[in-house]
């Protein structure tokens, strides 16, 4: 089938590569005419997993090509999917003027039936303020359909997520749309739930928030084991191994960042807003979240005894989790503007992540690819990602090169009495062994 797909960034380049490698034909298209360049030249605009070789693979096979186009992706494909930006407005609620440029080239371009399906997350009732801009702008006469196929893609694993789905979810208005659809992702084996359109959009925004809900409830409890001496480790597991709860994002640390679900919960709660309903339990795991952050400084503060002013600190993480280059929303950047802010220098090393890093904290920091050479002579060490490089590191080797062997493990890849033999002063996440001591 003829696909294209609109907008080539985390979610449409590994949709549409994805896609060709099911065998369709497919052109992905970006009004950034440096990042088609790149692509190709077999370049990768993002660092994921696995995708560079699909995407090689399918271009010179001849079933995924790029284009800054949108008329000529319009022209392509029967089924178009729109996989633009939608960032929160000062409000929280979803910017969608990128969706509405889109629509207005798709409609002046269509010369036959489409689906143009909501890739994008977007809020509920999104779909029929889609078709009215498609309509506005289409030739008399010619007909289309609207549907939304919410991604459930998670960076770092996303070509996996895509290839093994827990289920594909399909908004459709007609039999028509429904059947091209089910097409086209049958090929995965994946259980396939046909439904409205809103009830579609509605899905993606309550999944997203009910697992940021988790990671906040758990970042919650750890607080708790850090103030009555119980270790958060052991809760998270005992409740985790309930299997109508389950251990995924229930690992305490610094909170979540990246360009998912800090969007996509002040999205939620606009939306209600907007519909009438005060989502109140949503704004407290957005205030959990940011409070993760403060704790994490609050026990640097301690152990260095209350001012950070001519410090150095060592940061190992810049990207908001492991296994991908994004730092929209980090943890690790909001941290290190809060040093920088409090009069500390920063050596912050990451195995991916720095030239996206350095495009928002500039040369205020010192940036290294060797995480040793990154803590050689600081005072104290923030641990804000955890990376399997961070996690395998030789702590004699570690402490030796310090200026002081000060840790706070904000994503607990340390044991903390381990730490404590070699002679570290070490504060985790909702560790009892540390959690009176940090709080002095």
């Amino acid at each position: 089938m003829n696909i294209s797909i609109i907008g080539s960034g985390h979610v449409g380049l590994v949709t549409g590569a994805c896609l060709a490698e099911l065998g369709h034909c497919v052109v992905c298209v970006d009004n950034d005419e440096e990042k088609i360049e790149k692509l190709n030249r077999g370049e990768m605009p993002f660092y994921e997993p696995g995708l560079q070789e699909i995407v090689r693979f399918n271009f010179l096979e001849g079933r995924l090509r790029f284009s800054n186009s949108i008329a000529e992706g319009t022209r392509h494909g029967e089924v178009l999917f729109i996989a633009v930006g939608t960032p929160p407005k000062p409000t929280g609620e979803a910017d969608l003027s990128a969706i509405e440029r889109v629509c207005r080239e798709i409609g002046a371009n269509m010369t036959g039936y489409r689906v143009v399906v909501e890739k994008s997350t977007v809020p509920v009732q999104t779909g029929e303020w889609v078709a009215r801009n498609l309509q506005k702008y289409a030739p008399t006469g010619l007909t289309f359909d609207v549907a939304s196929v919410p991604e459930f893609l998670r960076e770092g694993s996303a070509v996996h997520d895509f290839k093994h789905p827990d289920r594909i979810v399909i908004g459709v208005s007609s039999d028509r749309a429904a059947g091209l659809l089910v097409k086209i992702f049958e090929p995965l084996n994946a259980p396939i739930l046909l439904t409205d359109i809103k009830s579609a959009e509605l899905i993606k925004h309550s999944a997203n928030a009910f697992l940021a809900m988790k990671i906040s409830f758990i970042n919650a409890v750890a607080h708790i084991c850090e103030i009555s001496g119980a270790d958060v480790g052991k809760v998270a597991k005992g409740i985790g191994l309930d299997s109508r709860i389950g251990m995924e994002f229930l690992q305490p640390g610094i909170g979540f960042g990246g360009s998912c679900f800090p969007k996509d919960l002040s999205g939620f709660i606009a939306i209600s807003q907007q519909l009438g309903y005060d989502f109140q339990l949503l704004k407290e795991v957005e205030n959990i979240n940011r409070l993760a952050r403060e704790w994490a400084m609050s026990k640097l503060l301690h152990l260095l005894g209350g001012s950070l002013l001519g410090r150095t600190i060592g940061v190992l993480g810049l990207s908001f989790k492991p296994g991908t280059d994004d730092v929209r929303e980090s943890p690790a950047l909001w941290m290190i503007g809060d040093l920088l802010k409090m009069g500390a220098g920063v050596r912050a090393c990451d195995p991916v992540s720095i030239e996206n890093a350095r495009q928002i904290l500039g040369d205020s920091v010192e940036y290294f690819q060797d995480p040793y050479e990154a803590c050689t002579g600081v005072d104290a060490l923030l641990i804000t990602t955890e990376w399997s490089v961070f996690r395998e590191l030789n702590l004699l080797h570690l402490k030796s090169v310090m200026k002081t062997p000060i840790v706070v493990d904000g994503r607990n890849l340390f044991e903390p009495f381990r730490m404590k033999e070699i002679g570290f002063q070490y504060a985790g996440v909702g560790r009892a062994a540390l959690g009176q001591e940090v709080r002095g």
